[in-house]
């Protein structure tokens, strides 16, 4: 079963099963984690001291309740993060892509990513900013260029899972076809709470997780595995022809159907192709300040990930939105 890993300013921790005196007093079982008695600094170093991560796992320790914890987000930077760009059929459909989708990658700066529970800030020059959960692969070995998964192969290659959010400014994205500038800005990528350490059997398991998102309360996203295009053992052949990646490096695997950018209608979308750039784009922002679904100042995004059966939980992710100051 897979062991749940938390980074604070303190080092790290493993989250222990939900406590059962709680449960037995009629209350809610109480997450706790035990310090790891590691020297591990970076995520990679931690991934080579899995004998650690097991034995405060063990511990029988009572351990430190983890709503006292200061979360971090557990992949440490600087390290590679790529993205899988239209990997979910919901999101293909959403975005008005039609038959076969090429798999293409991308970039994230790094410097993106932050807690788990820190603000997402909006840059004064962005006006339509939205969200999309993704589940992150986090590598526990090196993939060299050359290399072909298969699915029986991705424990040797992926050591984890972390919940993430690929915030993207659209307004950069899309008049600059710039992916890299436009989800990159700091606190673009909020990362966590947990690492979830897999076993070889845990895998069986990840066609199973379910991906939520929802904005003040109301759901935008949800759909499981079973909608994404690419999996991760085709997507990691695919990287490698070109790609190398390292320990501690993540890939963020897509993400689903439900936000807040959508293609216009069809009609709508052959009466912009006649218009100059310049009046097409004007045409197009205009109908998307009417779209309420663009996260503004004082929005709370929550997201989790999670199979029905609590085995791999990568825990709730909470944040807000401010604007720059």
């Amino acid at each position: 079963m897979s062991t749940n890993v938390l980074r604070t300013p303190d080092g790290w921790w493993a989250v222990l099963p939900q406590a059962l005196d709680s449960a037995r007093a009629g209350g809610t079982p109480t997450e706790r984690a035990v310090r790891i008695e590691t020297k591990a600094v970076t995520t990679a170093e931690l991934l080579a001291d899995r004998a650690a991560v097991r034995e405060a796992a063990a511990s029988g320790e009572r351990g430190t309740p983890v709503a006292d914890l200061v979360a971090l987000p557990p992949v440490t930077t600087p390290c590679r993060v790529v993205a899988q760009m239209v990997n979910y059929r919901s999101h293909a459909k959403d975005s008005g892509f039609t038959g076969d989708i090429p798999p293409t990658f991308f970039r994230k700066a790094s410097g993106s990513v932050s807690g788990p529970h820190d603000t997402i800030v909006r840059p004064a020059h962005v006006n339509f900013l939205d969200y999309e959960v993704e589940l992150g692969l986090v590598m526990g070995a090196t993939l060299p260029v050359g290399t072909v998964v298969e699915e029986q192969d991705l424990p040797s290659y992926v050591a984890g899972l972390v919940l993430t959010n690929d915030v993207s400014a659209r307004d950069v994205q899309l008049t600059k076809t710039q992916f890299y500038e436009s989800k990159s800005y700091p606190t673009f990528t909020p990362t966590g709470p947990y690492l979830a350490l897999l076993e070889p059997e845990d895998f069986d398991c990840l066609i199973d997780l379910r991906l939520r998102l929802s904005v003040n309360g109301v759901t935008r996203q949800d759909r499981t595995l079973a909608d994404m295009i690419v999996r991760p053992a085709q997507a990691l052949t695919l990287l490698a022809r070109f790609q190398t990646l390292d320990p501690g490096d993540v890939l963020l695997t897509g993400t689903p159907g439900g936000t807040a950018l959508k293609a216009p209608p069809k009609p709508v979308e052959k009466i912009a192709a006649l218009l100059p750039p310049a009046l097409k784009w004007k045409a197009f922002f205009n109908g998307q300040a009417r779209n309420p679904l663009y996260l503004r100042d004082g929005d709370l995004v929550t997201a989790t990930i999670a199979t029905p059966d609590g085995r791999i939980d990568l825990g709730e992710q909470r944040t807000a939105v401010a604007d720059a100051t």
